[in-house]
């Protein structure tokens, strides 16, 4: 137990340290490069930041746990939408003013519903494909509608280059270490939640919801906490959305092209996957309506986390 724990741990570290660099180097890269700003601002660090699920989903598929493969996918998105937006909250109050996030906002909430309806019957390799066909339908729509001058995330791109200061070599590199130590510290989480979930009787779904979910979500966090503290809150909703989107249509249809049978977990089938869209049409409405997420219901939602645990066991 001990030794899984400390796996759990240092899997944790390690993608929370590497992804991060996987994503700056890639899109260094890339703009470097010359690839259009809003491009790898949607595509890169959209996807980067989902590469920890990805990875740790596709593993776990593979190696016949699929509540833990859709406990992780189900699990970051609840999480990114209440403890994560949460945390930005109670740095800084989150003004949602972004017209992308008019776009990603009904897409993530359609992409989750798609999901959770898939997923009940298992996922099979067409079903796979009808949710990367989707993603590829809905990243084309938002190349298309967004504008690199306003969009959040094609701002944040174009910060993280400078021909002029940035070696291709040197991000080359620095992108392929990233993504070597996100497939470790993905092959470390797992191994060690699954190991802990053995020993103590847990569920793989509740431990991939949870555990597992938690730290495949580090890099979103320290995105939030980073764009909290310059107080550019439309990158902190632009990146949760975003990183649902790629989740669950993304990591989903990875999952499905493997080929996943029906879940056996009635709480991850059923109060998992419900919450998880009832997460995404509140924050909807909040975004909607209220246009600001402040102090106190950005407390409100990690405590609305926390409650929603017990109900995952």
């Amino acid at each position: 137990m001990i030794l899984a724990a400390v796996a759990v741990l240092l899997g944790i570290g390690l993608l929370a340290v590497a992804a991060d660099q996987f994503v700056l180097g890639a899109a260094r890269v890339a703009l470097i490069r010359r690839l259009s700003p809003l491009l790898v601002g949607v595509v890169i660090i959209g996807f980067g930041t989902s590469s920890p699920e990805l990875l740790v989903s596709a593993s776990a598929a593979l190696g016949g746990s699929p509540e833990v493969a859709v406990g992780n996918i189900v699990g970051s998105n609840i999480a990114n939408l209440t403890m994560i937006l949460g945390v930005g909250a109670l740095i800084v109050p989150v003004v949602v003013a972004s017209s992308t996030v008019k776009r990603e906002a009904p897409a993530a909430v359609l992409a989750t519903l798609a999901f959770a309806v898939l997923v009940q019957r298992g996922l099979v390799w067409w079903e796979g494909v009808i949710l990367i066909g989707a993603l590829l339908v809905v990243l084309v729509g938002l190349a298309r509608t967004g504008r690199a001058a306003t969009d959040p995330l094609a701002a944040e791109s174009a910060e993280l280059a400078d021909v002029a200061r940035h070696d291709l070599r040197v991000e080359a590199a620095r992108t392929l270490l990233g993504l070597v130590g996100t497939v470790v510290g993905a092959q470390l989480l797992l191994w060690g939640a699954l190991d802990i979930a053995e020993r103590a009787d847990l569920g793989e779904g509740f431990v991939g919801s949870t555990l597992v979910a938690i730290g495949t979500s580090l890099p979103e966090l320290v995105t939030v906490v980073q764009s909290a503290r310059r107080r550019e809150t439309d990158l902190i909703v632009g990146n949760l959305l975003g990183s649902n989107l790629f989740n669950a249509l993304g990591v989903g249809g990875v999952v499905g092209l493997i080929g996943m049978p029906r879940l056996e977990d009635p709480a991850l089938s059923t109060v998992g996957v419900t919450a998880a869209v009832v997460v995404s049409c509140v924050a909807l409405v909040a975004m909607v309506t209220g246009r600001t997420v402040r102090r106190a219901e950005g407390a409100a939602l990690v405590v609305a986390y926390v409650a929603l645990l017990p109900f995952l066991a």
